[in-house]
């Protein structure tokens, strides 16, 4: 080796460092950007599914509600005339 070979190596040591030093700096910055976009992602996707809960949640109360026997009932005789058969008027057919 001649002298300007053993000077030469220290620098392009130092250059492949520093190269290696920026390019995990530009990493780590593009993987912080991406963990926060994600996360700001996350959020969003919370809330619409709290928000999807809460409306669910309504639902099952509303639908509860349409499906009660005095509902029923009241649409029965009120909007379709339907009345209650007496007693007399039911029969009972048993099958064998």
């Amino acid at each position: 080796m001649t002298p300007t070979d053993r000077n030469s190596h220290p620098f392009l040591l130092v250059f492949v460092f520093a190269v290696i030093c920026v390019l995990s700096a530009v990493a780590l910055v593009y993987t912080k950007h991406e963990s926060r976009k994600l996360f700001v992602e996350l959020e969003g996707l919370t809330n619409e599914r709290d928000a999807l809960n809460i409306e669910w949640g309504q639902l099952q109360i509303e639908q509860s509600t349409w499906a009660q026997h005095a509902r029923i009932e009241q649409v029965a005789t009120e909007e379709l005339s339907l009345v209650r058969p007496d007693a007399t008027e039911i029969f009972v057919i048993e099958s064998r």
